[in-house]
């Protein structure tokens, strides 16, 4: 059972290293996935006011070159300017600019800026798949963000909406559009570094087979110790032998094989002849040393595993024999008595013999008596024997009754 109990606990540490790394790798993911955002919410915001510094001052006129040519969709009488030296300057609104920049940010930085809207005036500002979804949402939700991560090619797309402010109208005035109105969104698009979990993973992992080895290593010792203190708590201190304890807890799951599958149990009560005098004559630890003399007798008779002495109390020992009648079981008291007198351990204060003896009463029964009953009837022969004379074997009829 204790064996289950480290198993159980070896489970539940692993479970909790497991839930540890799963909720550290969420963290770090949250937060790898917050920076992101916030990268690109800061790109957005710089788009946004180097637009609006573009549309307080109506454009700004920049040279053209083979790199910007005037815009076909700017409808306004001073898109151009000739100046007198030849040179042609053209306007650059806030869109046609944002365009520019995210020409160059994409060729320098591998970041990506995307001017976009569902009613665009320049076809190359029309929304992808997931971009007219975002600006869906700005109109139908008011929501003031979108993004999402790709999977498999790492690559983060942020899109928030451009309201229309009072500067924007000189435009988009003449395209229904008012201050406040979602008139579109950019999008911001970078490559994102996967997620290192793999330090969390080995860290985890470690931790995990240590607290595992640990738990078992500690667990068995545990065991152990468990079991040396059940043992202990089991056996007579002064005999070695097994103790009352023990035996009531013995007999009982004797008592109930025998009745389950009936079988005869017997039980043997023993007492130590005038043993009160051995102790007034040789005092107690003579007597303490005459008492573990004779439980190493009693063992040493018992041959087979399932048979039992233990120490019933003061000089009385107890022996349990499963399945045997009561004329085996008096043939073993026989035994046990003629061992104890082969001890010849000195004894002058007997009154039946000048060595130490003992007195044994017999019970047997096939179910159909109680446990109690049963040592009841053991202690009534062993009385008898006592009564007839000590250093004798009284065995009890077989009860036919309970």
């Amino acid at each position: 059972m204790r064996r289950q109990y480290i198993i159980i606990s070896v489970v539940c540490w692993f479970a909790l290293v497991a839930a540890s790394a799963i909720w550290n790798i969420s963290q770090i993911q949250s937060t790898h996935q917050q920076a992101d955002v916030q990268v690109a919410q800061s790109f957005f915001e710089m788009i946004v006011t180097v637009r609006e510094w573009n549309a307080q001052h109506g454009g700004v006129y920049v040279p053209v070159s083979d790199l910007i040519q005037p815009n076909p969709y700017l409808k306004v009488p001073d898109r151009d300017i000739h100046l007198p030296n030849g040179v042609m300057l053209t306007k650059v609104n806030p869109a046609f600019m944002t365009r520019l920049i995210a020409e160059l940010a994409e060729k320098g930085n591998q970041i990506r800026f995307h001017i976009t809207s569902l009613k665009p005036i320049n076809p190359g500002n029309a929304a992808d798949v997931w971009e007219t979804q975002a600006l869906t949402s700005f109109e139908t939700d008011a929501l003031s963000e979108s993004y999402h991560w790709d999977d498999q090619s790492h690559v983060f797309t942020y899109m928030a909406p451009l309201v229309t402010q009072s500067s924007c109208l000189k435009c988009h005035e003449q395209q229904g559009y008012k201050v406040g109105d979602i008139r579109g969104g950019i999008s911001v698009s970078f490559r994102s570094k996967p997620v290192t979990i793999w330090p969390v993973l080995l860290s985890h992992t470690l931790i995990a087979l240590v607290g595992m080895a640990a738990i078992s290593v500690f667990g068995h010792q545990l065991t152990r110790a468990f079991a040396d203190l059940e043992r202990l708590s089991q056996i007579d201190s002064l005999t070695q032998i097994h103790n009352r304890r023990y035996f009531d807890m013995y007999l009982h799951r004797e008592f109930l094989r025998s009745r389950r599958q009936e079988l005869p149990l017997s039980v043997i009560l023993c007492d130590v002849d005038y043993f009160k005098s051995y102790n007034d004559i040789y005092g107690h630890q003579a007597g303490d040393s005459c008492l573990r003399q004779i439980a190493a007798a009693l063992t040493d008779t018992m041959k087979r595993p399932g048979d039992l002495v233990a120490r019933y109390g003061g000089e009385e020992f107890v022996i349990v024999l499963p399945e045997t009648s009561a004329a085996g079981a008096v043939a073993i008291a026989e035994l046990v008595r003629a061992k104890i007198e082969t001890l010849n351990i000195s004894h002058k204060g007997s009154q039946v013999s000048n060595h130490v003896t003992i007195s044994l009463g017999v019970a047997s029964s096939c179910g159909e008596l109680k446990e109690e009953v049963l040592l009841e009837r053991a202690d009534q022969s062993l009385y008898q024997a006592k009564h007839a004379g000590r250093n004798m074997v009284v065995g009890a009829a077989m009860a036919r009754t309970v």
